[in-house]
């Protein structure tokens, strides 16, 4: 029997935790355990403790890992998107947006209208973001970006194997959805793309242009009602009819300091719970 004060073979522990694929516990076991020592912790408690820390770190480094594959432009916030200038939206609704239960397990969309200037990429950035905090995988990406992959992808022969390639993200952000060229090469792979996702996975579609207008993106009328049909029968929709938002930030620095600049980082994680880190513009 072996005797519980036998010291213990730290470079064998050490690959122990390897094979177990621990790095937290094998990082910090030594300094916990002089700590259980020098404390008196029960064997449950320390015990507890490395497995609790263990997966606050697995935690951080999914998020870490998922905010860099996110592709999301830096400092959107929502701490630093301006609410009180757009009334139609409140930070209460979008938070609950933002938990992404309930409509990303059901493949709904959120497609915001705004004029230019108006904050939609900021807004549309900063759900993204909270999505991530909360356990979700989002991709950010201008529209025209994708249909120009996309498009290289059907050259390619590989335009499905693309397209699958995206339902690992639970939400897809399509900026600037007006900005599309009316071609038919470009308009038929996001309308594949659209029929892809229908119902399957998320999307959050920005455009400064209503639906009404969207005969300039598609060059046939009935994609362009097959198209709408699919991204609103399970949508929210928000109209966010206000004054340009990079207008009037510009306005607000010849009058006075403005803020210092945010960046889309991951939350902080204590070593006990999550940080209570709020939204971002």
């Amino acid at each position: 029997m072996t005797s519980m004060t036998q010291p213990i073979d730290a470079q064998r522990l050490t690959l122990t935790l390897n094979n177990l694929r621990l790095p937290a516990t094998k990082h910090n076991w030594p300094e916990m355990a002089a700590r259980s020592g020098k404390e008196g912790w029960p064997a449950a408690r320390f015990l507890a403790a490395i497995a609790e820390h263990e997966i606050v770190e697995r935690d951080r480094r999914r998020i870490e890992r998922h905010l860099g594959e996110a592709k999301l432009p830096p400092g959107k916030t929502l701490d630093s998107f301006a609410f009180d200038a757009v009334a139609m939206i409140s930070r209460a609704q979008v938070m609950a947006i933002c938990a992404g239960d309930g409509w990303l397990e059901q493949g709904a969309n959120l497609i915001l209208f705004v004029p230019p200037g108006g904050g939609k990429s900021h807004l549309a950035a900063a759900i993204g973001l909270a999505l991530i905090e909360n356990g979700w995988r989002v991709l950010f990406t201008r529209t025209s970006d994708l249909v120009q992959r996309l498009q290289v992808a059907r050259r390619e022969l590989t335009l499905e194997a693309a397209i699958a390639r995206l339902d690992k993200y639970h939400l897809l952000i399509l900026d600037d959805m007006a900005y599309v060229t009316k071609d038919q090469a470009e308009t038929s792979v996001l309308f594949e793309l659209i029929s892809a996702r229908y119902e399957q996975r998320s999307m959050l579609i920005t455009a400064n242009q209503p639906f009404g207008e969207w005969n300039r993106i598609f060059p046939d009328p009935a994609i362009t009602l097959a198209a709408v049909d699919r991204l609103v029968h399970h949508a929210t929709i928000f109209e966010m009819n206000v004054e340009s938002y990079r207008r009037r930030t510009a306005v607000q620095r010849r009058t006075g300091a403005g803020r210092p600049p945010t960046y889309a980082t991951i939350k902080t994680v204590e070593q006990s719970m999550p940080g209570d880190n709020q939204t971002a513009t």
